[in-house]
């Protein structure tokens, strides 16, 4: 086919002076118009009209503008924010690497792996990072728009001229360490799981673990690993340990102890830390889940040296479900991470044997199932005085449904669990955490609001709210639930009482990253997507918020130094 080379569909494009001025006669007549009718319910009609303008082009304007010099939001524009205006300093912008031509290659190859639409929504913005003596906030407003000009409607089938970049945005960021410069050296981990698990693609932690256990630059950052593979042959231990260690993890790998039950197997980690050779260079030993996470480690590290290591300490953090504090006890929730102290490790080393009796697992059944935490604490509090010490910053994310009410947050969490899908969500913090890279550990998950209602949670999601943003941004937004036995209320006690959901409303729009890469100019490049038929992002009536697929591409670019 023929390709033929026009300018993209933009619905309403407002760059022409003239246009501007004739589009706003014509709205001031058209909604004057309304007033004068005393037979028409005004509110629905603008309504009708804004549903309308969505058909063309979802996302062409803000519908709500600061005063000049205001300060963004309702009751979100309160408290934890941070403000950037005129007077905050400017970085050199590295305008001369910016292209904002339409790469019809990877635009096809978008399309075709997220399966949208032959026409769709895309939009490119570039976003220059502002790194500054300041504090993470929990929401950063921005007096610049997200959106310059209309959104650009692309035709997989078509090719097109490459326009001029609009000015990047300037966010300011914390000065927070590199995941390249974290020390992982004083923590050494243990994970129990099995050689399918380890090298399915849907499951496997070797991405993850790369984040994590080294500087990104195939080279460990210190800490260790020792996995244990239940009935792995010879030849998987040899290829799981080459595996990793092609990557720059130190590892050591195990064939785990098949006679034991899965809650005995996780006891079991504990003295298999403690008599490893490192023991003695180590301070905390780690048991945790393959599917745990630890999104910003140098800020693990600076909290654990907070704490006495010298001490028996065992800490951890609770499921966020009352439910499920009721239903297995007071403890560490392995999947967040638990961490002890090598005192308390030789503890449960030298009672392992009494501490996995028969008894002990018939004790350790809730009625679902021996459960390896419980064995573990009754280990601890039953041979000691040694007491669960909580840092709530550790996440076990017990939460059933769409997790974008905890991602959207701006809090920086020290762990992540559950992420895999199954009854659990779906989440990508590998590719969550690239940003990192070029703008330091802080940067993750941190929220972004611009003078046109846009949130960006930075690696997770770009959202809008054609309505304004006249709600508490610091809540946790309720997208999620307990289950089973859902009272309503069972998360509050740790997320605090959550705002409604703006599901099915017409007041969000999100388009959520599936994927990020750090680029070879230091850049970092994240994808994220929008579906019209996605069941959120309807409004009241059920129709959806857009009818077309969207594609939101946002270029991260570093800081220059002259």
């Amino acid at each position: 086919m023929g390709a033929t080379i026009s300018p993209p569909h933009r619905c309403f494009s407002m760059r022409n002076p003239f246009a501007r001025v004739l589009i706003l006669t014509f709205a001031m007549i058209a909604v004057g118009g309304f007033f004068l009718r005393s037979d028409l319910d005004v509110q629905s009609a603008l309504l009708k009209t804004a549903a309308t303008a969505r058909e063309a082009i979802s996302l062409q304007s803000p519908l709500r503008h600061a005063e000049p010099g205001g300060r963004r939001g309702g009751a979100g524009g309160l408290g934890e924010q941070d403000h950037i205006g005129a007077d905050a300093p400017k970085p050199s912008l590295v305008t001369e690497n910016m292209t904002c031509g339409y790469d019809m290659d990877r635009l096809q190859q978008w399309q075709k792996l997220y399966r949208l639409q032959e026409t769709f929504e895309y939009t490119k913005r570039y976003v220059q990072v502002s790194r500054q003596n300041i504090s993470r906030k929990s929401v950063t407003n921005l007096d610049q728009s997200f959106l310059t000009d209309a959104v650009a409607v692309v035709d997989v089938n078509k090719q097109y001229e490459t326009e001029e970049c609009p000015e990047p945005l300037v966010v300011p960021v914390t000065m927070s360490p590199f995941p390249a410069t974290a020390n992982a050296s004083e923590f050494m981990f243990g994970v129990s799981t099995t050689y399918k698990r380890f090298t399915d693609l849907r499951t496997s932690p070797i991405n993850e673990w790369t984040y994590w256990l080294t500087d990104g630059k195939g080279n460990s950052n210190g800490g260790l690993l020792i996995l244990l593979l239940l009935d792995a042959s010879d030849s998987e231990l040899e290829d799981a340990y080459n595996k990793l260690t092609r990557l720059g993890i130190d590892v050591d790998v195990y064939r785990s102890d098949a006679s034991l039950i899965m809650a005995a197997r996780y006891l079991a980690i504990v003295p298999k830390l403690y008599q490893h050779p490192e023991r003695g260079t180590r301070k905390w030993l780690v048991i945790c889940d393959d599917d745990t996470f630890f999104p910003s480690f140098q800020a693990l590290a600076d909290r654990f040296a907070e704490y006495d290591h010298q001490k028996a300490m065992y800490i951890g953090t609770f499921s966020e479900d009352v439910n499920n504090i009721r239903r297995h006890g007071s403890q560490a929730f392995g999947g967040a991470g638990v961490f002890l102290s090598v005192p308390t490790a030789k503890l449960v080393a030298e009672n392992f044997e009494a501490c996995k009796s028969d008894e002990k697992i018939a004790e350790a059944n809730t009625g679902w199932g021996p459960q390896g935490d419980i064995l573990l604490r009754k280990c601890i509090y039953e041979n000691s005085e040694v007491r669960l010490t909580l840092l709530n910053d550790l996440w076990q994310l017990d939460l059933f449904g769409d997790p974008s009410g905890f991602y959207e947050s701006g809090i920086k969490p020290l762990s992540l669990h559950h992420y895999r899908g199954g009854i659990w969500h779906i989440a990508h913090p590998w590719h969550y955490t690239k940003i990192a890279h070029v703008c330091g550990e802080d940067c993750t998950l941190q929220r972004f609001q611009t003078a046109d209602d846009f949130v960006i949670s930075n690696g997770f999601s770009v959202a809008y709210y054609p309505r304004g943003i006249d709600f508490d941004l610091d809540q946790f937004e309720a997208t999620f639930h307990s289950a089973p036995e859902n009272t309503g209320w069972n998360l509050d006690f740790i997320l605090g009482p959550q705002r409604k959901s703006l599901h099915k409303t017409g007041r969000k729009i999100s388009w959520d990253l599936q994927e990020a890469h750090l680029n070879e100019d230091g850049s970092v490049t994240q994808v994220y997507i929008s579906k019209h038929d996605d069941w959120r992002w309807k409004n009241p009536d059920g129709t959806p918020m857009n009818d077309r697929d969207g594609i939101v591409e946002l270029v991260w670019l570093p800081e220059r130094h002259e």
